[in-house]
């Protein structure tokens, strides 16, 4: 799903596919220097022969494998509970709310209130069935024909953690590179889901590219990493301390003003 305009929405669909193996639990310092890493094989490295490209047949049957592919009558296609996904996941969700417990324990120093950010697409809402039924060719129009009628499943214990993080003292905030257009679709989604926490405009955010606000100085032009960056230093002058972001996406989780952040994974994009 979109979060930038220099992202896998608009560029070809064999770029798009390009993978960052793998979930990291890590500090925003570690985040940078991996997703340098990433960002240079994707962008920079040219293949002097075929047998540097992976198989684009064989990745698609991996990342099915990973999901643990799961089928319904009617053709619809899930991601498996019981999959390595959904095993590996609920790994990174346990490190975070041991995290939480003691972070959300803690006084703030001041009077900061603690909060917890978290982008949408693959990592509170999980996409697996919109590429799947899309062959992994994204649209902005299938995207809207989608999520106009279909909620997507939420990202597996992830509606739960965010419950229990709120009931504990955490205000919860979602910052997404999903545009404003798609904001009734998405709060929907993320109510019918399990998501019971405020959802409104102070506390969703998505991209505005028509009236950016005015707290963002890149305004329409800003990368992801400059959007989600700014929206949370944003926030925290609101009077937040945020004590931990999560994301599937790199480009989610750098540019500071949080404690702590968690890489959810997902190798079924790439979004710099």
């Amino acid at each position: 799903m979109p979060r930038a305009p220099l992202s896998r929405r608009t560029r070809p669909a064999l770029s798009r596919r390009t993978r960052l193996a793998g979930a990291v639990v890590a500090a925003l310092a570690a985040g940078t220097a991996l997703f340098g890493a990433g960002q240079a094989t994707a962008e920079h490295s040219v293949p002097r022969t075929d047998k540097e490209i992976p198989n684009l047949t064989q990745v698609q049957d991996k990342i099915k494998a990973y999901y643990g592919d799961t089928v319904t009558a009617d053709g619809e296609h899930y991601a498996s509970p019981t999959g390595n996904y959904a095993r590996q996941v609920r790994g990174i969700e346990a490190k975070a709310r041991t995290y939480l417990a003691e972070a959300l324990h803690r006084k703030p120093a001041g009077k900061a209130r603690p909060a917890i950010i978290l982008d949408i697409d693959d990592t509170t809402l999980l996409t697996y069935n919109y590429e799947l039924k899309v062959g992994f060719h994204f649209t902005p129009k299938s995207q809207d024909d989608y999520l106009a009628h279909t909620d997507m499943a939420p990202v597996f214990g992830m509606n739960r953690l965010v419950n229990w993080a709120h009931e504990k003292g955490a205000e919860v905030f979602f910052i997404t590179g999903r545009k404003e257009a798609q904001r009734g679709w998405s709060v929907r989604n993320l109510k019918n889901v399990g998501y019971d926490v405020p959802l409104d405009r102070t506390h969703v955010f998505l991209r505005d590219q028509e009236h950016p606000p005015a707290y963002l100085p890149c305004g329409a032009t800003c990368s992801t990493v400059g959007f989600k960056s700014g929206t949370r230093k944003h926030i925290a002058s609101l009077g937040y301390r945020i004590v931990a972001n999560f994301g599937d996406q790199y480009s989610d989780l750098l540019g500071g003003s949080a404690d702590r952040a968690f890489k959810l994974p997902n190798p079924m994009y790439y979004l710099p």
